[in-house]
This record gives C-alpha cells, sequence and structure tokens, in this order.
C-alpha cells in the first residue's frame, strides 16, 4: 500500500534551522558555489547526517508547481544585439526559451512574446521579470501565461 505524501506551505521564519542549512546546502550545490556536499554542509555548519535527513523532502515552492513554462510578452527597442542579451539572459538564468515571436518594428519598437521552460530557473518568476525589464532596450515586460 503506497502511503500518501501531504505537503505543506511553511513560512520560511519558522523553520527549525536545520532545515533552514539544509535548504540552503542545496542551493549551493544546484548552484555550483561548491562542488560535494561536506562542502556545502561545512559551509552553513550542518551536520552530513541531518543534510542527508531532510534534503529528499525539501523543495523550493516553484518546484512543487505544475506550472513550467511562463508566456512573457515584452516591448524591444530596435537596437543590434538587444534581443542577444534577452537570450542570453534567460539561459544564465537556467531558462529555456521554447517558442519566440517578434514583430516588425514600428517606430523603433519591436513587440515580443516568449514561452520560456522555467523547470530549471535560478530565480522566482517575479524576480526574472523585474530583471528582464532592466535589459537596455526591454519595455513593458509582463507574463501573459503559465501552462
Amino acid at each position: 500500500m503506497k502511503r500518501e505524501e501531504k505537503f505543506y506551505l511553511i513560512r520560511s521564519d519558522i523553520l527549525p534551522e536545520s532545515i533552514v542549512k539544509t535548504i540552503e546546502a542545496k542551493k549551493m550545490l544546484e548552484s555550483g558555489e561548491v562542488d560535494t556536499v561536506n562542502e556545502a554542509v561545512d559551509r552553513v555548519g550542518l551536520s552530513r547526517s541531518a543534510f542527508y535527513k531532510y534534503k529528499d523532502g525539501i523543495f523550493p515552492f516553484n518546484a512543487m508547481m505544475s506550472e513550467k513554462i511562463m508566456t512573457i510578452t515584452f516591448s524591444l527597442e530596435h537596437m543590434s544585439g538587444y534581443l542577444s542579451k534577452v537570450l542570453t539572459y534567460v539561459a544564465e538564468q537556467g531558462g529555456n526559451v521554447l517558442t519566440i515571436n517578434q514583430t516588425i518594428p514600428l517606430q523603433g519598437i519591436a513587440n515580443i512574446s516568449m514561452s520560456v521552460d522555467m523547470a530549471n530557473l535560478r530565480v522566482s518568476s517575479t524576480e526574472f521579470l523585474e530583471s528582464l525589464q532592466e535589459i537596455p532596450g526591454v519595455r513593458k515586460a509582463m507574463i501573459v501565461g503559465r501552462g
């Protein structure tokens, strides 16, 4: 008989220290900041046994979401290299462009719609969108759908 898994949404400020440190160690390993579990647990001040006890039961909230594809629309100034900067940013954040559609620029502005696989995104979708809008040439970026 398969045991039913239960999940809870808990504010981070009330989590026990060992859980918080396990989360920090997992982030270090996933980002490549450290190469080994030993290095990660040493940095955060956690025992290896505690890390292994909790690591398979802790997931970032966005990893539990079934929606892994985000469709974004934005206006982009018609300048050489601007779209390339956007695509580089997406890749650097762990996103994978699935579709991209660009209109012919009118009055120096092109409208772009882009679907991104965000399963491996290193930041939240909010942080992703906010940082996208800071890229030179990007105007009015917004999420238009998730799927």
